[in-house]
């Protein structure tokens, strides 16, 4: 991960020169420290005079115990300079806090921008939810499970989710069944070691085939873990009748499959401004 990092790093700097175009809005306040949960800050990305403009949430992976909202900063830019306003948010990390406080701090992201975005020029009736890794898990979970919206009161305004080579779609079957071939226990950290946990913060097991449309992205050559339960996520998906489409990069690694980012004329942007009903342009 330490590799994902540094490249991430870099290219902040690389995508500095568009900056100009760009109103930032940083470390913004969503999350309040109580109920046990810690004060959590998220970014905003828009182009200038941006109004009614679709609206994407990202979510950083880095296995549920690292990342920050900077790293991704040049995703940031470049969906913004594609008319797209852009929010990159923090969460609380294991192992000082576990998956319920990540779930809990997602959705209260979700809250916060469909509420607010408006001021930053998005349409409040367009929000889709996107996530790379352990980010593809909780935008998921942000997207399909209704606990987490009813126990504040609030209807999920979500459009669409693009999970992005993502973590975790069913760990409660990958840490039961394959844990001693993978060391799945390096995520006992997050998830504990309560099998109730585990299925609890599955995705897969809240499929109903009435969620919004879904978008998978997977790399060919990510890891075991996420290509097999990838695999049974769709396979579910699709005898449940959900609106779930897929799509494949061939020779592609885990952590390419976010960095590709960098690069305007990635994949990457043809899939996730398509599945938006976004066209393809960069200002």
């Amino acid at each position: 991960m330490k590799s994902l990092f540094s490249i991430l790093l870099l290219a902040i700097l690389l995508s500095s020169c568009a900056f100009q175009s760009i109103h930032r809005s940083k470390n913004i306040s969503y999350l309040k420290a109580e109920d046990g949960l810690p004060e959590k800050q998220l970014n905003v990305f828009a182009p200038k005079k941006a109004k009614d403009l679709p609206v994407l949430i990202f979510i950083h992976g880095g296995s549920w115990n690292k990342g920050r909202k900077e790293i991704y900063d040049f995703m940031g830019t470049r969906f913004a300079r594609r008319e797209v306003v852009t929010v990159i948010i923090d969460y609380p990390l294991a192992p000082e806090y576990k998956i319920p406080a990540m779930e809990k701090a997602s959705v209260m992201a979700v809250k916060w921008v469909y509420e607010n975005i408006a001021n930053y020029g998005g349409d409040p009736n367009k929000i889709y939810i996107s996530g790379h890794s352990a980010g593809g898990h909780l935008a998921a979970l942000a997207t399909i499970k209704k606990e987490p919206y009813e126990e504040l009161g609030f209807s999920n305004p979500l459009k669409g989710a693009i999970l992005n080579d993502p973590a975790g779609l069913d760990w409660y079957w990958f840490l039961t069944e394959r844990k001693e071939k993978y060391n799945a226990e390096d995520n006992y950290d997050a998830f504990t070691d309560n099998p109730a946990v585990w299925k609890d913060y599955s995705p897969i097991y809240y499929l109903t085939g009435n969620e919004v449309p879904l978008l998978i992205l997977e790399g060919e050559k990510t890891y075991p873990g996420i290509r097999l339960t990838v695999d049974r996520f769709r396979k579910e998906a699709d005898e449940k009748g959900s609106n779930l489409e897929y799509s494949l990069y061939e020779k592609k690694k885990h952590v390419p499959m976010v960095t590709q980012y960098f690069w305007t004329w990635s994949k990457g942007y043809k899939d996730v401004l398509g599945f938006m009903g976004v066209r393809e342009s960069e200002k």
